[in-house]
This record gives structure tokens, C-alpha cells and sequence, in this order.
């Protein structure tokens, strides 16, 4: 059994922003206390209380020290596991010719950067960070989609798909900072320093330029570069 936590940054259709990424981290079910302690314990070395949210839009030079800590600890377990789906330019995307609206694409990006984490020998809870308070029927879809993309009707394998708040979830945190960072070097910022070592501490770590897609089977740190034709084959 698996539990697989998933945030987005700059997913808004008008937020006036190119690129989007959607990411996921996952581990067994079985390490989920030992991680949730490890987190709080870096948090507590660095001298920050157990409810200070793991956060991107945090990320500054005063607090370089211990984001680049929580880099590092996700890279040295074994047990953490991390992929991302990086839409580079939504102004190429073409809505009506697929007859959707944003949201339902929204949740097709979802599904394209779920189904290759699932293994049909194992189960899967899901957590979604709440994106709005009508994403509800949107979840049970996604859900209902990726069981039968498994042929898994009694739901063996995707046992779960629930939103749930970031701020009380600190695995989502993680999820969040990780997706945050392929986000802004994919966007070619480097207006924060603190950001900017985080960026190429995650590149030296998992040797990847966080902008091209990784082999397939890559499972510790493994990125999608979608592509505006994707759906024409």
C-alpha cells in the first residue's frame, strides 16, 4: 500500500503564467510515521515549531539551510519517490477542439501523471491539495478513470481519491516545495537566491535539468514534459 500526495503550481487557467506542473510524492503506507517524524525533526533542528507549513512561496535566503535539508532528506530515502507533469505554455492549448474546458483538462493532466506511478500489485490512497470547493465530482471522475484505465472495478488499486488540506498534511508540503521549484526554473525565474540554491540543489541531486522528460522508469525522481499534440498520438 501506497499513499500518493499531489499539488499543483500556476495550474490557473488566466493567472497570466505559462508554464504549469502538476506533482506527486508517493512512499509505502508502512513509513508513513517514520517520515512524518523525520520532517518535524528537521523542522526542529532548525529551530522552527512542528505546525510551520513546508512551503514554496516561503522559501527566502534566511531559510536556505533548512529547505535545502528537506532537498536532501527526500533525495537520501529510499522510501520517497517524486514525478512531475510540466505543461511549458498554456497558451497553446486548444480547449474546444478537444471539446473541455480547463478544469476538465486540469483533471486529464491528472490521470497522465498518475497512471504511470500505479502498479496493479499494489494499492494506492490518493490525496489531492483542495483546489476549489467544486472539485468534488471532479475527484469521484478522476477516480472512476483511473480504476478502469487499471481495469480495477473492485478498486484493489486505487483504493482512495481525496482532497484534503496542505497546511495539515506535511507529505503535501514536500509535494509542494518540489512541484514549486520545477515551476519557477521552468519559468526561468531567479529573482530569490533562496529559491535559486534550492533549484540547483534538486539538479545536482537527481541529475536532471528539471526541464526534459526522464526515462519512463525512473522512480525516484521522474519528470513529464507534456506536449501541446500529446492527444493526436
Amino acid at each position: 500500500m501506497f499513499n500518493i500526495y499531489c499539488d499543483e503550481s500556476c495550474h490557473l487557467e488566466n493567472d497570466h503564467i505559462s508554464v504549469m506542473i502538476l506533482g506527486a510524492l508517493w512512499f509505502p503506507i508502512n513509513k508513513k510515521e517514520e517520515i512524518f517524524q523525520r520532517l518535524k525533526e528537521i523542522k526542529q533542528v532548525h529551530g522552527l515549531p512542528a505546525h510551520f507549513e513546508i512551503k514554496w512561496n516561503k522559501v527566502s535566503p534566511a531559510k536556505s539551510r533548512f529547505y535545502l535539508d528537506l532537498v536532501d532528506y527526500f533525495f537520501d530515502d529510499d522510501d520517497l519517490h517524486y514525478r512531475a507533469l510540466i505543461v511549458p505554455d498554456k497558451n497553446e492549448l486548444d480547449h474546444d477542439r478537444y471539446d473541455q474546458d480547463h478544469d476538465d483538462f486540469y483533471y486529464k493532466m491528472y490521470f497522465d501523471l498518475l497512471k504511470v506511478i500505479l502498479d496493479p500489485e499494489s494499492g494506492y490512497n490518493i490525496y489531492l491539495d483542495i483546489k476549489d470547493t467544486l472539485g468534488w465530482e471532479k475527484v469521484e471522475k478522476l477516480s472512476e478513470v483511473l480504476q478502469n484505465n487499471h481495469y480495477d472495478y473492485s478498486r484493489e488499486i486505487v483504493q482512495k481519491v481525496q482532497q484534503v488540506h496542505s497546511d495539515k498534511v506535511i507529505p503535501l508540503q514536500l509535494a509542494d516545495l518540489l512541484t514549486g521549484a520545477i515551476g519557477y526554473h521552468n519559468r526561468g525565474l531567479k529573482d530569490n537566491q533562496g529559491k535559486v540554491d534550492l533549484v540547483n540543489r534538486i539538479i545536482k541531486r537527481s541529475g536532471y535539468n528539471l526541464t526534459q522528460t526522464t526515462l519512463l522508469r525512473e522512480t525516484k525522481f521522474n519528470l513529464f514534459r507534456w506536449k501541446a499534440n500529446y492527444y493526436d498520438g
